[in-house]
């Protein structure tokens, strides 16, 4: 059973009902698409949604008696805003006809990896042999099997300055990037210095009252995250199965926008704009 079916309202669903659920979107797809994989072969992917932009996506193939056998199938929510308009690096996995994306966006940090979610648009697609591909940006999502809401920090008043800072250090981080050794010192310092400033607001603060943002991998597979940052939007949706209530929060995590889904019983808290959400997340992705 797929870990994130509960992130889409399928939260307490047992063997058999996953089963039949699967039975049924073969039986009657809202949704079908058919390509040719990366070894030349039919494919397709059979789709129905459980509430507006989420549900439910199955690939496999069809037989010579038309019976169709699943090779894997996953939970997907789809954002409707891009996140980024990085250029992207498309990674096949060697387990099963998925790719993964991996964009490398500066102000994050580290290599975003995501889930690809629509592989049929670029297996339909000129760019499907390429190692690079460019869409023209990357829609984010994230599906959560746990979080929780926190409270705002004070927002600091010169926010000018700051915003002024955060220009600064993506330009070093652009220059060191590119092997400029003034730009790693810098940064190196900076470090430093950050460093010892957090531990000494530790002695006497919580960190979560010092750290308003952050991104960083989750475990050992590669597009997992746990993630803190600024809800600026969300929205509720039921899922028309279970009936169970869904909630769609965007949340903003080092400036770049995401949008996650997280179902009612596996969220600590009452979500508003303004307020924090700090979870884990599975990141998938739309390049088209």
């Amino acid at each position: 059973m797929h870990n994130y079916l509960r992130s889409i309202g399928f939260h307490d669903i047992t063997k058999e009902g996953e089963k039949n659920i699967l039975k049924s979107i073969i039986g009657n797809p809202e949704k079908m698409d058919v390509t040719m994989d990366s070894e030349g072969n039919q494919y397709v992917e059979l789709r129905r949604e459980v509430a507006t932009d989420m549900g439910i996506a199955l690939r496999g193939s069809f037989d010579e008696n038309d019976e169709f056998t699943t090779d894997y199938y996953f939970p997907y929510f789809s954002s409707n805003h891009i996140s980024t308009t990085c250029e992207v690096e498309i990674i096949k996995q060697s387990d099963k006809e998925s790719y993964q994306g991996l964009c490398d966006d500066i102000r994050l940090g580290v290599d975003l990896i995501f889930y690809l979610q629509d592989m049929f648009t670029l297996l339909q697609s000129d760019q499907r042999d390429k190692k690079t591909v460019d869409f023209g940006g990357v829609r984010l999502s994230g599906l959560s099997d746990f979080g929780k809401i926190i409270l705002p920090m004070k927002k600091a008043k010169k926010k000018d300055s700051m915003e002024r800072s955060i220009r600064e250090r993506n330009n070093l981080l652009l220059a060191a990037r590119d092997g400029d050794p003034k730009a790693m010192e810098k940064l190196t310092l900076q470090d430093m210095d950050t460093y010892s400033m957090i531990q000494r607001r530790l002695e006497k603060e919580d960190v979560l009252s010092i750290v308003t943002t952050y991104f960083m991998p989750s475990g050992i597979e590669c597009d997992k995250y746990e993630i803190l940052g600024e809800i600026t939007g969300y929205r509720n949706y039921i899922n028309r199965y279970t009936m169970q209530l869904l909630h769609v929060l965007t949340v903003e995590c080092n400036k770049i926008s995401i949008d996650v889904v997280i179902n009612d019983k596996d969220l600590l808290g009452e979500p508003a704009v303004g307020r924090r959400f700090k979870g884990n997340i599975w990141l998938q992705g739309k390049i088209s």
